[in-house]
C-alpha cells in the first residue's frame, strides 16, 4: 500500500494508518495519479525532523568554518551572547 488515492485513504483511514506505523514506510496519498502528501509513522517523522535539523547545524557549522578559512572576522563571544539574550 505504498500509493493510494486520497479517495480510497479517507474510506480506508485506519488501514493507512496502521500500514505506516506497522511498516515503517510512508503512504503516498495521490490526487490524479500525483503524489500530493504522506502518512508517515511519528516517531519516524520524529527521527527525520532531528536528523535534517542535525544536518542543518553540521552544514552552518562548515559554512562558519569556511568564512572564517576566507579570511572573515570571527564574531566576539560578547557580540553573540548578546544577541542571544545571554549577556
Amino acid at each position: 500500500m505504498s500509493d493510494i488515492t486520497v479517495s480510497d485513504a479517507r474510506a480506508r483511514l485506519a488501514d493507512v494508518v496502521d500500514a505506516a506505523r506497522v511498516q515503517h514506510d510512508p503512504v503516498y496519498l495521490t490526487r490524479r495519479g500525483q503524489r500530493v502528501a504522506a502518512v508517515i509513522d511519528a516517531d519516524d517523522l520524529d527521527r527525520l525532523i532531528a536528523a535534517a535539523e542535525d544536518l542543518a547545524d553540521l552544514q552552518a557549522a562548515r559554512d562558519a568554518r569556511d568564512e572564517i578559512d576566507n579570511g572573515q572576522p570571527a564574531i566576539p563571544w560578547e557580540d553573540v551572547k548578546a544577541d542571544l539574550g545571554l549577556a
